[in-house]
């Protein structure tokens, strides 16, 4: 019986040995999952913040976009107008021209005036 006992205290000795490695590799692995934990909740903060500024940004560029084309609508009409005005000035000269040269033709030679 005694070799039995003795078997029965190496069984028991050894698997001891073997829950107590278990538990050392389960909290190593819990220290991994610790601080991949860790890890992922700052790479979510900065992800929030990202967004954050993401969202910001494309405020900030929608309403300037907004605004250049207000300007470069502005611009094509104010520019539009002017070519018209300039026209307008070009059709005056050439009346005004035109008038002048009748009203000389139509003045009498020679008298008064």
């Amino acid at each position: 019986m005694s070799d039995k006992g003795a078997d029965l205290q190496t069984y028991n000795n050894e698997l001891v040995r073997c829950i107590e490695e278990l538990k050392e590799r389960r909290e190593e692995v819990n220290k991994v999952i610790l601080r991949e934990e860790e890890e992922r909740s700052k790479i979510q903060h900065e992800i929030r913040r990202l967004t954050e500024n993401l969202s910001r940004l494309n405020d900030s560029l929608n309403r300037k976009i907004s605004a250049r084309n207000e300007y470069d609508k502005t611009i094509k009409e104010t520019e539009a107008a002017y070519a018209k005005i300039i026209e307008s000035s070009q059709t005056l000269l050439s009346v005004l021209k035109r008038e002048s040269n009748n009203i000389g033709k139509r003045r009498p030679s020679g008298g008064g005036i």
